[in-house]
């Protein structure tokens, strides 16, 4: 994945700098609580969201806040511990759609088996880049033998 031109570099560069700065105990701790849509604190927040991430720092209200639990799943494909599988199985089931994507991202990056029944059920997910990560993440798992 290329640097985001605005942030200078990749998520996965980011979290892996976060990681080295604060633990990675401490990154998945956050992206955790991201997930289960509770707060974490605002460095960690922007390492994983990018300079997008720093409109949330404001008080105003935000009608976009999946964008918060779809960065904290996006930190568990990059700093991951199976104490965050319970997070996992809420972003699957998450009610916006990019959560579940990068969801399945997660269940494929990290070959969790476990979640086998959960993919095959995405595969009929309305919205098409779900199905489509479904598929992935099925296909990996299969190849993976998980």
């Amino acid at each position: 994945m290329a640097p985001d031109s605005r942030w200078g570099m990749t998520p996965q560069q980011s979290i892996a700098r976060e990681c080295t700065r604060r633990g990675r105990a401490d990154v998945v701790a956050g992206c955790r609580a991201l997930v289960r849509g509770e707060q974490t604190d605002p460095d960690l927040l922007v390492a994983l969201g990018g300079p997008a991430a720093r409109r949330f720092l404001q008080r105003s209200a935000h009608f976009d806040t999946y964008w918060l639990r779809v960065w904290g799943a996006r930190g568990l494909l990059w700093a991951w511990d199976e104490a965050a599988t319970p997070e996992v199985s809420i972003a699957l089931r998450d009610e916006a759609w990019r959560v579940r994507e990068t969801g399945l991202k997660v269940v494929a990056r990290q070959q969790l088996g476990d979640f086998l029944t959960e993919v095959a059920a995405a595969r009929h997910d309305p919205v098409e880049r779900v199905r489509q990560a479904a598929d992935r993440a099925l296909a990996r798992l299969t190849a993976a033998g998980a």
